[in-house]
């Protein structure tokens, strides 16, 4: 229905971006998305790596741009409980501030795949299996 190139553009940005109260909406929306970005139950380091790149870069569209050290340490929180041993030793290693966010997924991608090539061996410690095994046997005498 539009006459002009000038028309089309206008409607191609009216249908796009709304108007300023959409985009607001829009941006209130991606930044609770990201305050409440955990990782969920059965999700892989792969799955929650998309979805946190989708929302980083829904904010980055919308004009919000968080560093990448609250990026990182957004990431690191959203983490489950099991993931606590991993994320405290790279702590120690290294400044977690100063960590590219794809070497993070990287790291952590690489040490999920190792947690699950082992899940088909035993996990009990052979000192505890030695305990377990060892049997001592009343005497009668004190």
């Amino acid at each position: 229905m539009c006459k002009t190139a000038k028309k089309i553009w206008e409607k191609l940005i009216q249908l796009c971006e709304r108007n300023e109260q959409t985009k607001e909406n829009k941006l209130s929306v991606a930044v609770k998305k990201f305050d409440n970005i955990k990782m969920k139950t059965g999700e892989s380091m792969h799955e929650y790596d998309e979805r946190v790149s989708c929302i980083i870069n829904e904010l980055n569209a919308l004009g919000n741009v968080y560093s990448n050290k609250e990026v990182v340490l957004k990431f690191v929180r959203g983490l489950p409980k099991e993931w606590d041993v991993k994320t405290m030793a790279m702590r120690e290693l290294k400044d977690l501030s100063k960590v590219e966010l794809h070497d993070l997924f990287a790291d952590l991608k690489a040490y999920e795949f190792e947690l699950q090539t082992r899940e088909g061996e035993p996990s009990t410690p052979v000192a505890i299996t030695a305990l377990t095994a060892v049997r001592l046997e009343p005497t009668g005498s004190v």
